[in-house]
């Protein structure tokens, strides 16, 4: 009897060192689990980043003001049309999910407008580089983004024009 119960609890121990060890830490690294968004879209609808789970999805920090990011966005646009109904060993279909460092609401929703960002995850807290959402991530620069498999896992960042690209054809089933 006592055996057993010996052998119960090294069993315990292990099974709870070896989901501990499984879960990723929270954080903004690759190979953490990506803290939860909240806020305001476009529309006036409160979206949460975790809205996006069971996809691969590119959560993009940008602003209207901002002339790289406003480059960057044909290639983040090509990459959402091409990429958007793929299936992937990182999550079923690729979307994104745009985080503005913008302070007006009308150019934001300019921004939107004239880079045809069709994607229907925009968040704003119109503060600028006071944004709450860009202190989660320590967004310092912009454009910037993370690449999050279907569990919100941190696969990359700050992938632009053909890494984005070359990283997408990398996870393509």
């Amino acid at each position: 009897m006592k055996n057993r119960i010996i052998l119960l609890l090294a069993f315990l121990l292990t099974s709870a060192v070896i989901s501990q060890a499984v879960e990723p830490a929270l954080g903004t690294n690759v190979g953490n689990k990506a803290p939860e968004l909240i806020g305001t879209s476009n529309s006036g609808k409160v979206l949460k980043l975790s809205e996006t789970k069971g996809k691969l999805v590119l959560l993009d920090f940008w602003a209207s003001w901002c002339g790289p990011c406003r480059r960057e966005n044909p290639a983040v646009v090509a990459a959402y049309q091409k990429y958007k109904d793929k299936k992937f060993s990182a999550g079923n279909g690729f979307t994104i999910f745009s985080v503005s460092l913008d302070k007006d609401q009308a150019a934001w929703l300019n921004g939107i407008t004239q880079d045809n960002l069709e994607w229907p995850y925009h968040i704003s807290d119109l503060k600028g580089w006071y944004s709450k959402h860009a202190a989660i991530y320590g967004v310092r620069s912009i454009p910037g983004n993370f690449l999050l498999n279907s569990e919100g896992i941190i696969l990359a960042r700050d992938l632009r024009g053909p890494a984005l690209e070359a990283e997408l054809v990398k996870l393509l089933k």
